[in-house]
């Protein structure tokens, strides 16, 4: 079946104290975004690559495209008010009947056995995202103060999120709700179920400096 990757870059460096947008950042002499789309590609020799950027950081992502992936079509759209906004642009380049990835391209270090994993849970039951258990104690806030909260109840969730076509592109035709928070969420919306798989610890989304540090850290091993 197609496949599509449609890779959200559209942060900007202001909680990584950083004039240059987070997945531009060098981590080992290379962007961030150049090891999202690697692993992609590692995964899935046949996958095609959208890219979601501020239009005013076009230029940026399609020199990273040229310089490390010459060979790879791989297709540049701009980014939305919000993200709902922005995964809806990149679906709008999806042309056919296939398995989409939505991916946060600040989540680099992703196994490639995580994106295998999940586009076959998808492929089955029609979506996959992975989620990791709460190690922390959580609690919730009330109008009192707050409660403390069974963390076996909580899960954290990852990208990439991964459904059948039809699903996504149907979901994302709805208005925008500002309970949409992932694509789960507007998947959830329509009455679909969702499928849970196992994420992965190192599949960090580079938010703040120490963020950085870890994934060199990573990369290093």
């Amino acid at each position: 079946m197609k496949k599509y990757a449609v890779i959200v870059a559209g942060g900007s460096g202001t909680r990584m104290q950083s004039a240059i947008p987070k997945q531009f950042l060098l981590l080992h002499q290379r962007p961030i975004l150049y090891y999202t789309i690697q692993r992609f590609i590692e995964a899935f020799a046949d996958i095609n690559i959208i890219v979601v950027l501020p239009q005013v950081h076009q230029h940026v992502g399609e020199a990273i495209a040229a310089e490390y992936f010459p060979h790879t079509t791989i297709h540049f759209t701009i980014g939305g008010e919000t993200r709902f906004h922005s995964v809806q642009n990149g679906l709008a380049l999806v042309d056919a009947a296939s398995i989409v990835f939505v991916h946060d391209a600040v989540r680099c270090l992703l196994s490639t056995a995580l994106i295998q994993r999940c586009y076959e849970a998808a492929r089955t039951t029609g979506s996959a995202i992975p989620v990791l258990a709460s190690s922390d104690s959580v609690r919730m806030k009330t109008e009192n103060g707050s409660k403390v909260v069974d963390r076996n109840t909580i899960l954290m969730v990852q990208t990439p999120q991964v459904f059948e076509s039809h699903l996504l592109l149907s979901a994302f035709e709805q208005p925008y709700h500002a309970g949409f928070t992932d694509e789960a969420s507007v998947v959830e919306s329509c009455g679909h179920a969702i499928t849970l798989v196992e994420g992965e610890t190192q599949n960090i989304k580079i938010t703040h400096p120490i963020d950085l540090l870890i994934a060199e850290k990573y990369l290093s091993e």
